[in-house]
């Protein structure tokens, strides 16, 4: 038989899976995944050829500071490869990184303005209607109290109409 502990967790899992949280996180991953190759792309076909005027090698990619020199045999085979420091292709790393956060940073900061726009319209819209309300309510207030002084008068009348009818008795 299953614990209590085994029966949450495996309900916490479903209820994850079916809240729609996994679709979202995936399809997030499938775009991200399109939008890092869109980067790439553009680091390597457009900023690449433009670094090429002003970088003899051509490309980002071919700046390197070797360490080791590779070791070739007799016929010209690599016995063992070279060891470099590839702070072009690091850079070019983080020319992609510096793309891809800007990108990300301008998506959410229009879905954020329009989140806040359309919180500040609920705001609004929520004030009007307890603004409406209060008038209204401010309304009934006053027509209640005109009605309640209607009655106070009507009262204070019957009071001096019923003193006059016994004055009235009294003489006859």
């Amino acid at each position: 038989m299953k614990s209590m502990k085994e029966i949450t967790f495996f309900k916490d899992f479903k209820d994850f899976i079916t809240k729609g949280n996994i679709i979202d996180m995936a399809v997030g991953v499938v775009i991200g995944g399109s939008f890092g190759k869109i980067v790439t792309g553009l680091v390597n076909y457009i900023i690449n050829p433009f670094v090429a005027i002003f970088v003899q090698s051509g490309n980002l990619d071919s700046l390197k500071i070797i360490v080791k020199e590779a070791q070739l045999d007799a016929s010209g085979a690599v016995i063992a490869e070279e060891v470099a420091i590839l702070w072009g292709t690091w850079l070019q790393t983080v020319i992609d990184f510096l793309i891809t956060a800007f990108c990300i940073f301008v998506v959410l900061r229009i879905i954020m303005n329009i989140k806040k726009r359309l919180e500040s319209e609920k705001i609004a819209k929520a004030e009007a209607e307890a603004a409406e309300a209060k008038a209204k309510a401010d309304e009934e207030a006053a027509a209640l109290k005109a009605r309640q002084d209607a009655l106070e008068e009507s009262t204070l009348k019957q009071a001096e109409l019923l003193a006059e009818i016994r004055d009235l008795l009294k003489k006859q």
